[in-house]
């Protein structure tokens, strides 16, 4: 009897749960889980360190990961493969066609951290609830035909801004809401402990949108002076780590709200500054600054970094209805 190819063997084997693996077993695997390990592709961009609490030596957690990375198909690419690899990328409609406009015309894409800061009032949240809504959208409507996962760190999140959104673009409300997994981050710990578990539930409920609002908030409350400067930025270096891998791995939107602070010593220029200094600026592809004119319902959104969009600027409008376009008569 003729043997099968040993390609066609091997992918028929393809790993699925972590008990797959070669040299993980039922005790390791739920080792792995409890420290938020719950999937084959979170596990494949684990480093040995992170493994080695967890009583696996570095033998064997080198072992385990490479076995994660292979089945994942982890490899060095040409230009022209990563190119392929791109068209991967979707991008989701933030409800302005101006907005979007501003974001390269589609709005806010897939495998990327996209960053809204700004003052008290100027939109962070409703962006983020618009998403929300606009993720389970069809692929054709500018949606991600997926769900989205909010983490709240300031007790921003409110059903009553989904329904309004929802029932303006014609959506059943419950159903909506049934697409949001929520949870709240009571401190800084609690919420990279929940980033570090959420690789099971992004996959069991079709997760397409991540939102940290605000991704700053208990740092700045708890991390005070400068002697503990270091120890903060270190923190969120590898929180926001975490959520690139998770939005690479299961090809999400990432989105994060972040609070600004004031420069006094700066009499030209812009004089506030998003908070979480270079780590943040660094990590964030794709930053937007808001802002709220003294009235009306308008915001200005400012592109102030991106891998490879020019800076400007465009206006929308936050309505009871969601994120808007200005047209002409409200001008």
């Amino acid at each position: 009897m003729t043997e099968e190819p040993e390609e066609l063997r091997s992918k028929a084997k393809k790993p699925v749960i972590l008990e797959d693996l070669p040299g993980v077993g039922p005790t390791t695997a739920d080792r792995l889980r409890e420290a938020g390990f719950a999937t084959i592709e979170s596990l494949s961009m684990a480093t040995i360190r992170e493994l080695e609490p967890l009583g696996l030596g570095e033998r064997q957690a080198e072992k385990i990961i490479a076995e994660a990375r292979s089945s994942a198909s982890l490899t060095f690419l040409r230009g022209d493969e990563l190119l392929k690899l791109r068209e991967n990328i979707r991008f989701l409609t933030s409800g302005s066609k101006a907005l979007d406009e501003l974001l390269g015309g589609k709005g806010i894409e897939t495998q990327s951290i996209t960053e809204f800061y700004g003052e008290y009032g100027t939109g962070k949240s409703q962006i983020c609830h618009q998403l929300c809504v606009n993720v389970q959208l069809p692929t054709k409507l500018g949606g991600l035909e997926g769900g989205a996962l909010y983490i709240d760190t300031e007790n921003t999140f409110r059903i009553e801004r989904i329904t309004q959104m929802a029932s303006h673009l014609g959506l059943d409300p419950s159903e909506i809401l049934r697409g949001i997994v929520y949870a709240e981050a009571v401190n800084s710990d609690h919420q990279m402990l929940i980033l570090e578990k959420a690789d099971k539930w992004i996959k069991e409920n079709n997760i397409r949108l991540i939102i940290i609002d605000s991704l700053t908030a208990h740092f700045r409350s708890e991390y005070l002076g400068r002697e503990m400067l270091a120890e903060r930025q270190q923190l969120l270096n590898k929180h926001m780590h975490r959520l690139i891998k998770l939005s690479r791995a299961f090809n999400t939107a990432a989105v994060v709200t972040n609070q600004v602070m004031a420069k006094p010593d700066t009499f030209f220029g812009e004089p506030l500054a998003p908070v979480g200094g270079h780590i943040v600026a660094h990590t964030s592809h794709t930053r937007v600054s808001l802002r709220r004119p003294p009235q009306g319902q308008s915001r200005i959104a400012r592109l102030v970094s991106s891998p490879y969009l020019p800076e400007g600027e465009r206006v929308f409008k936050v309505t009871e209805n969601g994120i808007e376009d200005i047209v002409t008569e409200d001008r």
